[in-house]
């Protein structure tokens, strides 16, 4: 067999044959399956919304309100430090001064804030069983 090149040279050359033959089995692969995502069973429905108020506006709530410079309030109660546990504590508070665990909390953020404290919220919330939370639409922050 010829290789060319002087003896006791070393062959230095890829055979890209058997990669060009991997690439189009995996193109092959990928054109037979491409069809069947597109039917795939993964449909989510978004929730439904409502125009119509709340019925019960008497049950007790928990606001929640995180502000563009950190400042987190439960019912007008400030948090101080803003993190997880402390905001668990006001939640917690909140809910035995009710006597009841399930209040929903209604979040309202401001437009710059920041999405760590918008999730220690949520966070909080969920350590604390809340099984129904509204989160409205970001107040603007009035700078531009």
């Amino acid at each position: 067999m010829a290789m060319g090149g002087k003896a006791g040279e070393t062959f230095t050359e890829i055979n890209v044959t058997p990669l060009t033959d991997v690439f189009l089995v995996l193109l092959v692969i990928m054109i037979l399956i491409a069809p069947l995502v597109n039917q795939a069973v993964l449909k989510v429905s978004p929730p439904a919304i409502s125009t119509e108020p709340p019925k019960d506006d008497k049950k007790p709530k928990i606001t929640a309100d995180v502000s563009a410079d950190g400042r987190i309030t439960i019912n007008g109660q400030p948090i101080d430090p803003p993190d997880t546990r402390n905001i668990m504590n006001a939640i917690q508070a909140e809910q035995q001064k009710n006597q009841t665990e399930d209040m929903p909390l209604i979040l309202n953020s401001d437009e710059d804030a920041l999405q760590k404290d918008v999730v220690s919220v949520m966070d909080a919330a969920a350590g604390c069983n809340i099984q129904s939370m509204a989160v409205l639409p970001p107040r603007p922050s009035g700078k531009k």
